[in-house]
């Protein structure tokens, strides 16, 4: 297929997981239409902006922590696996996310950035919480 540009856009843009990619600094590069509707951010309000913005403050230490020794060292600690996260949304609701994550690696092997997919997983979370509070 010759379309193969236009081809990822089209799956990026139709997923349904919020697809994320950050580049070295942390600042939001792509913003597709999932993480619009699980975060309430546009693509023009999130795009330059920090991850912050997603970002709960009492993670954000942790969370750029790992962020940065990933990016200098080129590894991840969870390699790929899925973690559950809280996540902070434009209008002030943190939602549990589970999300998984990957470092963008130019041809030399250097980490350029972070890609994340994220999804909510709030009502998983919730009934999960009440089925072990009622001993079900």
């Amino acid at each position: 297929m010759n379309n193969a540009p236009a081809l990822a856009e089209w799956i990026i843009d139709q997923v349904a997981d919020a697809l994320i990619y950050a580049d070295q600094a942390g600042n939001i590069v792509f913003w597709n239409p999932a993480a619009s509707r699980l975060f309430g951010y546009s693509a023009t309000e999130a795009v330059g902006s920090s991850l912050d913005i997603i970002i709960p403050e009492h993670l954000r230490a942790a969370h750029w922590a790992g962020f940065n020794a990933a990016i200098s060292n080129g590894r991840l600690r969870l390699q790929g696996r899925p973690t559950l996260t809280r996540a902070l949304c434009k209008d002030g609701q943190k939602r549990y996310v589970e999300m998984t994550f990957a470092l963008v690696k130019d041809p030399d092997g250097v980490a350029i950035g972070s890609v994340a997919m994220a999804r909510d997983v709030t009502e998983r979370v919730k009934k999960e919480r009440a089925a072990r509070n009622t001993g079900a």
